[in-house]
């Protein structure tokens, strides 16, 4: 086909094709390879799948079951039905996994407990992986917690990892920032926020920053809270306030997530009123006026189970973790609860969205045997760690 039809036409008709029929389309000659490969066609299909109105979201949950990990793709549709189990790169000498975040169909993943500091980029539509170097930081210290976000900058078309460490007193130290396209970390000085966060808090990426519940201590024990954000693309801290009822809480009751496609949303949950659930959600980002609470509601059912919240979904209703493990959805307008028949167990420990992408397509970096995948995550000598390191300018 190649023979008869020009580059742009079959770069038009390519971007279209699903993942899985593009990895097929590697094989038919090296032209379509190195067209699919190319950096440029990975990230116009990516746009193209999220601009595409009739495409159907997914969900990605991971879970216990059977005594181990697993991860799942979820339709985000009506019926919440399954499109499949993903295989995650299996490490046999470390146990544990997190998610740290999913942006365009690559998922970051650290590996606790560890005395150094694991993560992979990991892209389960295609089967790839890449492992990081490991950053120049001391970690879980008595004196330091951390909190790990990721996200995409748009300027600069990179995925970046961003560690933030607090140290004893509640003073945020210098950040370390790592960029997919240098492959390497380095530290970031921006002017530090007065704000603090709570080690082991999820980020919510929107609006090409991080974002977490920050907060910082009177002299008389009590709180002030706000959103703390890091631009990926400036590089720089940013403070939106909350609204009023919400600022002189104990952050531990509060947490942020995702609201659409390009806002954020906070959860307080107030354990002195009988599992009392608030949910305001920012219409317009960054705009402190727009705050509005589109919930307060006491959930529990006849089990005694606290429903958990887990996110918006597309649609706009509210994702829920209930009846100690069932998922379930509870639509703001009526406030009724659908469930979806899907058993994931009381240890539901990450949901989010998701879009299949061909992202790390072209870093050639296959999901490899585990005695290969056990010896790149061990690997922490010196001299790989200082490979990974970018002198700052």
């Amino acid at each position: 086909m190649s023979d008869y039809l020009p580059v742009e036409v079959i770069l038009e008709i390519l971007k279209r094709l699903p993942i899985k029929s593009l990895v097929k389309c590697r094989s038919v000659c090296k032209t379509w390879n190195s067209l699919i490969c190319n950096p440029s066609f990975i990230s116009t299909h990516l746009q193209a799948s999220l601009s595409e109105p009739n495409n159907t979201p997914f969900i990605l949950l991971r879970c216990f079951k059977k005594g181990k990990e697993n991860y799942f793709l979820h339709y985000d549709n009506d019926d919440f039905d399954e499109f499949k189990q993903l295989q995650f790169p299996v490490f046999g000498c470390l146990s544990y996994s997190a998610v740290v975040g999913s942006c365009h169909g690559l998922v970051c993943v650290t590996f606790l407990p560890q005395d150094v500091l694991n993560f992979i980029f990991w892209n389960p539509s295609i089967q790839k992986y890449i492992t990081l170097p490991q950053p120049n930081i001391c970690c879980y210290t008595d004196d330091v917690r951390l909190n790990f976000g990721f996200g995409f900058d748009s300027r600069t078309n990179d995925y970046k990892l961003l560690i933030v460490g607090v140290e004893k007193g509640e003073t945020l130290i210098e950040p370390y920032l790592f960029s997919l396209n240098e492959n390497c970390w380095k530290r970031v000085t921006p002017t530090s926020p007065k704000y603090a966060v709570e080690a082991g808090i999820s980020s919510t990426f929107v609006n090409g920053a991080l974002h977490w519940l920050g907060y910082q201590r009177g002299k008389n024990g009590g709180f002030s809270n706000a959103i703390l954000g890091f631009d990926l693309s400036s590089e720089e801290f940013l403070e939106i306030s909350l609204p009023e009822s919400l600022v002189w809480l104990c952050p531990m009751d509060l947490s942020t997530m995702r609201y659409g496609e390009s806002s954020i949303a906070v959860l307080k949950r107030d354990w002195e009123d009988g599992e009392l659930f608030e949910l305001w959600v920012m219409k317009e980002y960054g705009v402190v006026e727009s705050w509005t609470n589109v919930l307060a509601l006491h959930l529990i059912d006849q089990s005694g189970w606290f429903p958990r919240v887990l996110g918006f979904r597309k649609n706009g209703e509210v994702l829920l973790q209930v009846d100690d493990g069932e998922m379930a959805s509870l639509d703001l307008n009526c406030q009724q609860m659908e469930p979806h028949g899907v058993e994931v167990g009381a240890e539901l420990l990450y949901v989010g969205s998701y879009v299949e992408s061909l992202v790390l397509l072209d870093k050639a970096v296959d999901v490899r045997s585990v005695s290969d995948a056990n010896h790149a995550i061990d690997s922490s000598d010196s001299d790989e760690s200082s490979e990974g390191e970018c002198e700052i300018t």
